[in-house]
């Protein structure tokens, strides 16, 4: 079956792996998301996941308590590993193989990041799973999916969220809102759209990274999305 996408970078928040509860991790939605990472791998797909850490930890929780912002980053990238840890074993259940490349050393529990390792684990058919943001403080998962996407020579970055794409407005606050089915780099940026925090998207468009937004939790979406249908919302170049 040929494949517009071969090579993807998968971005999802850690907000999306709690379900309905409020905090941690719900064991249903992760296996009902290692199902949609499941279709893609047994077309032939080469997968490489971001995962945020929102569900763990959010910085705002201890604004007030005399605790720095880099600690703050720092505590959020941890809590991206804890993410990592957990889909790798529901992977790893689900038949198949992942590995957690982690940009912060935890000598026993990941590797460390290495682009031409992770290529080569990639072309094995292997999982890769990037934790800890970009290791750096300051810098959001979404510029650590824009720059994993980049360094591994993926062919599209596919943003996970709760809604199906970019609207004209929050569709849940505005029921008229329309939802854009492609968008130019230039045209997000006039329209202040919040794709992506504006140092991935401005990676995204310099490297001609084009990124597709869609609903994580519509069956299916991903694989229309690697046929090359039409789902959610894509935004390119405009060639």
């Amino acid at each position: 079956m040929a494949l517009k996408y071969q090579r993807v970078l998968l971005k999802f928040s850690g907000e999306a792996l709690m379900g309905s509860a409020d905090f941690g991790l719900d064991a249903q939605t992760l296996r009902q998301v290692v199902a949609e990472v499941k279709a893609l791998h047994d077309l032939g797909v080469e997968v490489g996941i971001v995962v945020g850490g929102g569900n763990i930890f959010r910085g705002a929780q201890i604004q007030g308590a005399g605790i720095q912002r880099t600690t703050g980053d720092h505590m959020g990238m941890m809590a991206t590993v804890i993410n990592a840890l957990a889909l790798r074993d529901v992977i790893e259940d689900m038949g198949m193989h992942a590995t957690v490349f982690s940009a912060m050393s935890i000598e026993g529990v990941s590797h460390g990041f290495n682009a031409n390792h992770v290529k080569k684990q990639l072309e094995q058919g292997k999982i890769a799973l990037f934790a800890a943001g970009t290791g750096s403080p300051f810098f959001t998962t979404d510029t650590a999916a824009a720059l994993r996407g980049i360094e591994i020579d993926a062919d599209i970055v596919l943003k996970a969220t709760k809604v199906d794409g970019i609207y004209t407005a929050d569709p849940k606050k505005n029921p008229t809102a329309t939802r854009y089915e492609f968008l130019s780099y230039d045209e997000v940026i006039q329209k202040n759209l919040q794709v992506m925090d504006m140092t991935a998207f401005v990676l995204c468009r310099e490297h001609r990274m084009p990124i597709r937004v869609f609903d994580m939790f519509k069956k299916d979406a991903v694989i229309r999305i690697v046929k090359g249908e039409a789902e959610g919302t894509l935004v390119s170049g405009g060639e």
